[in-house]
């Protein structure tokens, strides 16, 4: 398990000179946010049982984060997993057999926690692979947690997701500037989580 230090600090690092962490290029699309659907838990459990079913013991924790995982949250229809495996990094050891079941290595951070993410089409999901000692999938669990039990802060987060989205889309940005866009609402929220959870930076 990370430090509680370093699950509470931002790693806002850029992509060393001449890296990218595109395997697959991105595609500039209208960024969607719907209304919460009752059908996200089960899709969720549909591409859990898939990793598991292809991954066997290597998948040592499978769970679902993101904007779909709260409770009455809009988000963008697109299930987000935090996939942990004994290192992230082998991509041979895990990769492959996800691949045979219709995932798409898409991106690859080594400089970033050892970060890999694979899209799924259907359902749509994006997958993302960390080791144990990787501090962001703790970072997803408590503010998953804490959006699904403060109101206020599910009703703050909604609004500038729409607003981005909005932005972003008229701008015709990237999936990435859409994040950045939230992110000083995000930071806020997750001061607020890491308190209520113990956790100080």
């Amino acid at each position: 398990m990370p430090s509680t230090h370093d699950i509470a600090t931002f790693s806002d690092d850029e992509p060393p000179e001449g890296e990218s962490p595109w395997v697959v290029a991105p595609v500039v699309e209208p960024i969607e946010i719907v209304e919460p659907d009752p059908s996200w838990p089960d899709a969720f459990e549909t591409i859990a049982s898939r990793v598991r079913s292809a991954l066997g013991a290597r998948a040592l924790l499978v769970e679902h984060v993101g904007s779909t995982s709260v409770p009455g949250l809009p988000a963008k229809p697109v299930i987000d997993v935090d996939l942990i495996v004994a290192s992230s990094h082998v991509e041979a050891a895990w990769a492959p057999a996800l691949e045979s079941v219709g995932f798409v290595l898409t991106v690859r951070e080594p400089w970033w926690h050892e970060h890999r993410m694979m899209k799924l089409a259907a359902p749509r999901a994006h997958l993302h692979v960390f080791s144990p000692d990787a501090p962001e999938p703790w970072k997803h669990r408590i503010f998953r947690d804490h959006l699904t039990r403060d109101a206020d802060d599910r009703a703050r987060y909604a609004r500038v997701k729409r607003e981005a989205a909005s932005h972003a889309t008229h701008g015709a940005e990237t999936m990435m500037e859409y994040n950045a866009r939230k992110q000083a609402v995000i930071r806020e929220i997750y001061e607020r989580a890491f308190r209520a959870a113990g956790v100080a930076p």
